[in-house]
């Protein structure tokens, strides 16, 4: 279904407007791609109707199913492998030895997609850390669809899904089989609290968090967009905890407040100084 200039224009605003990714010229063939089913499934003739058709109405559930269709659901499991193994050698060892008198950690997986970015941080917190057995762990993995966030609650994943970088011993330990699909069991699942929130959108007052992982989203956004963000995100770290990003990602030329630490192979960022304060409210 090729599309005209007038409706890349209004896909491209409605877009960024509700979720802050930017479309570019030249991606007519992403909307293309990824919108055909969702027109042919509401009946539309073709993606230029659906355009004109959600132009005359106000913001409702198709708009919202437009938006989710747009965004970029790529995930697997221990993504990228040297992120974790700076959170199992170095920032999980750190924070334990902070938060000792507290007996708790908090953690911020923001852009959840289906779930397997934050199960996987709960079976190496399981693996590798006995002694938090007693700690308050809360693991808040964040997503703007609604449709990947059912899917992680369920955490119901293919054999596909499954060869996506999760060892043997692992899919055994803390998975059950039912059919075709494996299941996550409850005690890997009741360790995240899955929860919507839109990045460019006002967010919901949220606990101080010890680490926040956002990798692979920002890229996405625009540079007013990506300092607004990285402001909020220093609002609700607390001031000696850990954030991370993509590979692809920084925080160079966008927020002094934050200094770059290499971990082996892996990047995270700490807050410096006076600029590590938070604010607890309007984040």
């Amino acid at each position: 279904m090729a599309i005209t200039a007038a409706t890349f224009e209004y896909f491209r605003k409605l877009v960024e407007q509700r979720s802050g990714i930017v479309l570019e010229a030249g991606k007519e063939y992403l909307i293309e791609s990824r919108l055909a089913q969702v027109a042919r499934a509401q009946g539309f003739a073709s993606i230029d109707d659906l355009a004109t058709d959600l132009g005359n109405t106000g913001f409702n559930s198709l708009h919202r199913q437009v938006v989710e269709a747009m965004t970029t659901n790529e995930t697997s499991w221990f993504r990228d492998i040297h992120p974790f193994e700076a959170l199992r050698k170095r920032v999980l060892p750190e924070l334990i030895n902070l938060r000792a008198a507290e007996s708790r950690l908090n953690v911020w997986c923001a852009a959840s997609s289906s779930g397997q970015e934050p199960y996987t941080l709960a079976m190496m917190i399981r693996e590798h850390f006995p002694k938090l057995a007693g700690w308050k762990i809360q693991i808040l993995a964040t997503d703007i669809s609604t449709a990947m966030l059912a899917k992680a609650r369920a955490g119901r994943y293919s054999q596909l899904e499954m060869n996506r970088g999760l060892p043997a011993p692992l899919l055994i330990k803390y998975f059950r089989k039912d059919g075709t699909d494996w299941v996550i069991k409850d005690e890997i699942r009741h360790m995240v609290e899955f929860r919507e929130l839109n990045l460019a959108e006002r967010w919901p007052a949220l606990p101080g968090m010890d680490i926040v992982m956002m990798r692979n989203v920002m890229i996405y956004f625009d540079v007013a967009l990506k300092k607004d963000i990285l402001r909020r995100v220093r609002q609700v770290m607390r001031p000696d905890g850990f954030f991370m990003l993509g590979s692809a990602e920084t925080t160079l030329s966008l927020d002094e407040a934050f200094q770059r630490e290499q971990i082996d192979r892996a990047v995270v960022y700490r807050l410096s100084g006076a600029k590590a304060g938070r604010e607890r409210v309007g984040v």
